[in-house]
């Protein structure tokens, strides 16, 4: 059996000894990240009963879990990703890219003509440890969440992503201020403090 690397057992048993990975399983959350968009969302109130948004890179569905139950009986979530993920009562799921026009036209079927108060996206590239290979493919995927929420939120809407720090940071958040009248960073207390993660708020969409 191959030997686990040393930043591989660290993480191990930082996840082990992780309090809101202990919190997640016993509140019945998939993933952790759960408490991020709580927090996120109890500073901020962007989600609330009848908003309708759509969760972007949504698998394993914890973002996706906290949304459905702050929309309530009124609004809805429609969550995209290129993996499976495991049902969720009052998700509209699709599995695809969202890049893709097949999936697009999907997704404009089950809006029948609504435009989204919303987008939200926990998105991260798959990691090639070449930290210039990874912040490129980060902030790729924050531009196509961004033409996303261009095309599909309404006018006063709002736009949550996670983005990295360092190359390409501020050239995303001058981009994001074109669409957005206000944009702010946010770092919630479940985001591990050695991670260069933050998230990324516009509101108000022109």
């Amino acid at each position: 059996m191959a030997q686990r690397s040393k930043s591989s057992k660290a993480w191990l048993h930082e996840h082990v000894n992780d309090p809101y990975v202990h919190r997640a399983q016993k509140d019945g959350y998939r993933a952790r990240a759960a408490y991020k968009l709580l927090e996120i969302n109890e500073k901020d109130k962007l989600i609330r009963a009848g908003t309708v948004l759509a969760d972007l890179g949504s698998a394993p569905g914890s973002w996706s879990q906290v949304a459905s139950q702050l929309v309530g009986a009124q609004g809805k979530v429609f969550a995209l990703d290129i993996l499976p993920m495991q049902p969720i009562d009052g998700v509209d799921f699709i599995q695809g890219d969202f890049r893709e026009q097949a999936v697009l036209e999907q997704l404009e079927q089950l809006l029948n003509g609504r435009k989204l108060d919303l987008v939200i996206c926990d998105m991260a590239p798959n990691m090639a440890g070449n930290a210039v290979i990874d912040q490129t493919r980060s902030y790729y995927l924050c531009e196509l969440a961004l033409d996303f929420a261009a095309a599909h939120v309404k006018t006063g809407g709002a736009l949550l992503v996670k983005v990295f720090q360092g190359a390409g940071f501020q050239a995303f958040q001058a981009a994001m201020r074109e669409v957005f009248a206000t944009v702010q960073t946010r770092k919630p207390d479940a985001s591990r403090n050695r991670s260069s993660e933050l998230y990324l708020l516009g509101r108000n969409k022109r």
